[in-house]
């Protein structure tokens, strides 16, 4: 093998260990937001009426995500002021309610959140 081709092997697998490590700490960055983001919707009762994968007394983060898919500009909003306002929500079972206002530490959680859950 020439030395032209060995060091085009070597660029290469070079290239696939940075990509490789960049992955896994993306993901590790994402499981380590995921469990912060976790402790917040606990600490704030949010799994009382949400949860995951399941319709409660509000709909599935889930389902919130797809309503949303397309126009998560929108769903930001929209879930910006619910969590910040406490504005009226309506329930799964068609009552409303006033949405509890989220306890974050600034508005970057809560935007960090509401992305998180658009993803879902």
């Amino acid at each position: 093998m020439s030395h032209q081709a060995r060091t085009k092997n070597l660029l290469c697998i070079l290239s696939a260990a940075i990509v490789l490590a960049f992955s896994a700490n993306a993901v590790a960055d994402d499981d380590e937001g995921a469990a912060e983001f976790k402790k917040l919707l606990k600490k704030n009762d949010c799994l009382k009426c949400h949860a995951f994968d399941k319709t409660k007394k509000g709909p599935s983060y889930k389902k919130i995500a797809a309503k949303y898919k397309g126009k998560e500009a929108e769903g930001e909003v929209k879930m910006y002021k619910n969590i910040t306002l406490g504005q009226k929500v309506k329930l799964e079972d068609g009552k409303e309610e006033e949405h509890k206002i989220i306890d974050a530490k600034d508005e970057k959680e809560f935007k960090a959140l509401i992305k998180w859950i658009l993803t879902l």
